[in-house]
């Protein structure tokens, strides 16, 4: 009899006490079953019970059951009123967690379907601060392992940006991010493609003047990489002379105005490196070209110096016809001999100019070019600098009045 009691007992307390959940079993077709621990499976009911069950699983803590329903009221019910605030508190979840990808696609998701909501602002700058996560270093991961950086993935969320915030508060910053990713990712013409952009599109945001500068640091770095890159060179002079034609003031204007310095103190020294390979080739005709345009660049330096003197020692050896290109020559022989004459200054033997040099031979910026522009000679490789500067900066209005832009008040470390 008592031991029949015990068992009695004992059977009462089993069936009082509180039993753990089994977890539950998912079975669907065409895929493999799969168990799911007591309250993270599928959540279901109209709107407001899921917003229940999601406010339920919030304040107990349970973040991936929380994330369930309110993704769950955004897929099935996306029209709901409570659609819009379960779709950003799900982002708001996924970046609380870590999962910064996904928190970055849901705050997309909830600024294109939902424009109107009143968490457009704050989903743009979640955004961004995610984009900037991942510009800065942030690893993407692959099952939970960190295995990269991501410039891809900074860039495609700040393009998100631009496209769903034309006009918003962190829109130039995006586009200024997406070239910065870009330049660090090694890809020059696009990054210096997104700057222009912020230039063209934001003129008068602060962060135009550190667009503008990069544009003419990437082609200065370009031009330095390897081997020489004359096209690289004369981009990087238009782009740092636009910027300070646009932003004069701005802190960066002194570091413009040296890299300009270096950029035509390089070239003076290719363009002569130049002359004295075509020289010692006995190629007279080609190196007269390159010791000119060293006399354009820079004529009272000791390398202009230096070429006047060879020109003038090579004109005396070979005579003016040798260094003229076949075209001009056979044009020359072409006219008749009143119009030769007086092209030549009008006396016999060729006439000299106002320093004694025939004036047909040009050793200053100021005199005629002895020889046709390049585009006439393509048996040469034409010096960098004989095509004019072409800078993109507007021209300047009638009124001297006009201000310049705001200088920049942050730029980057470069």
């Amino acid at each position: 009899m008592r031991y029949r009691c015990h068992v009695f007992f004992l059977l009462l307390v089993a069936l009082g006490l509180p039993k753990e959940s089994p977890a539950a079993v998912i079975f669907r077709p065409g895929e493999k079953a799969r168990y799911e621990a007591p309250g993270d499976e599928e959540v279901s009911g109209n709107a407001q019970e899921l917003f229940q069950i999601a406010q339920s699983a919030e304040n107990r803590g349970n973040l991936s059951r929380a994330i369930k329903a309110y993704r769950a009221i955004v897929r099935k019910h996306p029209k709901d009123a409570l659609a819009p605030g379960a779709a950003y508190r799900y982002a708001q979840l996924q970046e609380k967690t870590g999962d910064y990808l996904k928190a970055a696609a849901a705050y997309r998701v909830l600024v294109e379907q939902y424009p109107k909501t009143q968490h457009f602002d704050e989903a743009i700058e979640a955004q961004f601060r995610i984009g900037e996560m991942y510009m800065a270093g942030k690893k993407v991961k692959f099952l939970g392992i960190p295995v990269k950086a991501s410039k891809d993935r900074a860039i495609e969320i700040f393009a998100a940006i631009v496209r769903t915030a034309p006009y918003g508060r962190y829109t130039a910053r995006a586009q200024f991010g997406i070239g910065l990713a870009t330049e660090k990712k090694g890809d020059a013409e696009a990054a210096v493609a997104a700057y222009q952009a912020v230039v063209e599109k934001f003129p008068n945001d602060p962060i135009a003047a550190d667009a503008q500068y990069q544009i003419g640091y990437i082609w200065l770095k370009t031009s330095r990489a390897g081997v020489n890159d004359p096209k690289a060179a004369a981009n990087a002079k238009i782009g740092f002379q636009d910027f300070l034609f646009r932003y004069p003031k701005s802190e960066k204007a002194a570091q413009a105005r040296e890299n300009l310095r270096q950029l035509d103190q390089k070239q003076t020294s290719n363009s002569l490196q130049i002359a004295k390979y075509y020289d010692k080739q006995k190629n007279y005709r080609a190196a007269v070209i390159y010791y000119n345009d060293v006399i354009r660049q820079e004529p009272s330096s000791a390398a202009g110096n230096l070429a006047k003197k060879r020109v003038e020692e090579l004109r005396a050896k070979v005579g003016d016809g040798a260094l003229q290109s076949a075209e001009v020559t056979a044009a020359t022989a072409r006219k008749p001999k009143a119009t030769t004459t007086a092209a030549a200054g009008g006396a016999p033997g060729g006439a000299r100019d106002s320093s004694g040099a025939p004036s047909m031979m040009r050793t200053s910026p100021g005199d005629v070019a002895p020889l046709p522009p390049p585009e006439y000679d393509e048996s040469l490789p034409p010096p960098a600098s004989l095509t004019p500067d072409r800078t993109t900066a507007p021209d300047l209005p009638p009124s001297s009045a006009a201000s310049p832009t705001p200088e920049a008040t942050a730029s980057p470390e470069q």
